[in-house]
């Protein structure tokens, strides 16, 4: 996992224990998932509105072709 073995794991865990305190730890992990729930729910919001506007653009216009007139005086469409 990420490179890392059961004992850097193990250590990181405890570093984080003594960091913040077992009475702490079950906060922060509750935040931390309501954290990510908002950031899914933003992004899915986002990504909502983008097809939506996607779907509901009118198509572009045709562009009008417009006539020129040449010096030997035949007409080109560009």
């Amino acid at each position: 996992m990420f490179g890392m073995g059961p004992w850097e794991i193990v250590l990181i865990l405890i570093v984080v224990l003594l960091v913040f305190g077992a009475k702490r730890i079950p906060e922060i992990a509750q935040s931390l998932g309501k954290g990510i729930t908002e950031f899914k729910r933003g992004v899915k919001d986002v990504q909502t509105e983008i097809e939506n506007n996607v779907n509901t653009a009118p198509p572009p216009e045709p562009q009008p072709t417009q006539t020129t007139q040449t010096t030997s005086g035949t007409e080109t469409k560009s």
